[in-house]
């Protein structure tokens, strides 16, 4: 058991891969809202992407093992709705490293990944999960992901 030591747990969740795009950690998606230490329990506030992610409960789980692996076992997770997720809590470096990964980041304006074309064909609005857009470029001819805004 920890003693309140938010920093700790903050580094540790860190550590927590996004189980959908694994070269970015769910604080780094924005999904942690909130850690706060409430009568000798740390309380882990996690916003989903939205409302029918699947991914929640794979959070979950990869937050508690996390953990525990670290011996912090005085938490709980707590799923919080509002303020509803939006990919304005991504930082820029989030960003980069979605980009750098192949995923073009959510921006007004979709662009290749690969050759920073934005002469780019709409293929589904839907790509490997319902948060991302399957797009193909005309320039480079590779298929790509692109994260949308929300």
């Amino acid at each position: 058991m920890q003693n309140g030591n938010l920093n700790t747990i903050w580094d540790i969740l860190g550590t927590v891969p996004d189980p959908e795009i694994p070269v970015i950690s769910v604080v780094e998606l924005g999904v942690i809202r909130n850690v706060e230490f409430i009568e000798n329990e740390y309380v882990i506030s996690v916003t989903p992407t939205y409302s029918g992610c699947p991914a929640v409960k794979t959070f979950q789980d990869d937050i508690k093992t996390q953990l525990k692996a670290n011996n912090i076992n005085n938490f709980k997770i707590k799923i919080v709705y509002k303020p509803a997720w939006t990919t304005n809590w991504m930082t820029k470096k989030t960003k980069k490293k979605l980009k750098e990964y192949g995923i073009s980041p959510p921006e007004d304006i979709a662009q290749c990944p690969q050759c920073n074309s934005t002469n780019i064909e709409l293929i589904s609005e839907f790509g490997a999960t319902a948060c991302k857009s399957l797009y193909k470029c005309s320039d480079c001819l590779e298929p790509f992901e692109h994260f949308k805004c929300i």
